[in-house]
């Protein structure tokens, strides 16, 4: 299977697991909750990803850049740091919205928030020249995917968006993670594919870092049961496993 291959199948099943996700939860129009097996699995793909941010995207961000450029100006840890600080003001301005009296739009700063982690770690898969790495990935994304959707829904549906304008939005978000992929292919094709790459691996690095940090600890607060230690544990074998990766890629 070519990589090509791998990653067009990789978007239609991402996209395939956001829609069912959202399809199951608007057919039984109940508020569901997240089952233990499925919070210690997206504990393992917030590890993949931080693996992936420190061990893949940071070090070629710094080696695309040592190329171009002859600096020791730490360019790519800057970008990487702006990126994250990106992330962690659109969720504080989440959090603000209500105290402004803005309910209604909560929402929407959500859905927004979600597509752009969702374009940005299609552009990722879309980026990656080794099936390994893609492989690895695309198990996080995908492990991601279905909470994400149904977190979104859960949102739009407190919010008391018509069910129409829901699986519209819920169907944008779910496109834009395909579109990520096809932009990381152009990249790579690009006439200044390295300069591309490494300004997009570095703030991808940023965005994975809070991601796999912050975001995760937020919505996953187990601090005085076994849960929160096995989840724990399950993010550090995600990032041994992409270290091990990283010895071959």
């Amino acid at each position: 299977m070519t990589l090509a291959l791998y990653q067009s199948i990789a978007a239609l099943l991402i996209y395939a697991v956001s829609i069912i996700t959202v399809f199951l939860l608007l057919r039984k129009k109940q508020k569901m909750s997240q089952t233990e097996p499925a919070q210690v699995g997206e504990a393992f793909a917030s590890g993949v990803f931080l693996g992936t941010a420190l061990f893949h995207l940071l070090p070629d961000a710094s080696r695309l850049f040592g190329g171009l450029y002859s600096t020791s100006y730490p360019l790519s840890e800057v970008i990487c740091a702006g990126a994250f600080l990106v992330m962690l003001f659109l969720e504080r301005l989440s959090i603000v919205a209500p105290a402004m009296k803005t309910r209604h739009s909560i929402p929407y700063i959500l859905t927004f928030i979600l597509c752009i982690h969702a374009l940005i770690e299609g552009a990722a898969l879309g980026i990656g020249v080794t099936l390994s790495e893609v492989a690895m990935l695309f198990i996080a994304i995908i492990a991601h995917k279905a909470s994400e959707s149904f977190a979104l829904c859960v949102a739009l549906l407190r919010g008391q968006v018509p069910r129409m304008r829901i699986i519209v939005i819920v169907s944008f978000f779910a496109f834009m993670t395909p579109l990520g992929i096809a932009l990381g292919n152009m990249m790579v094709n690009s006439a200044n594919s390295s300069l591309t790459a490494a300004w997009f691996n570095a703030f991808a690095a940023g965005t994975f870092l809070y991601i796999s940090t912050l975001h995760h600890v937020h919505f996953h607060e187990h601090a005085e049961d076994a849960q929160g230690l096995l989840e724990f544990f399950c993010l550090a074998l995600g990032v041994a496993v992409m270290g091990v990766i990283a010895i071959w890629a």
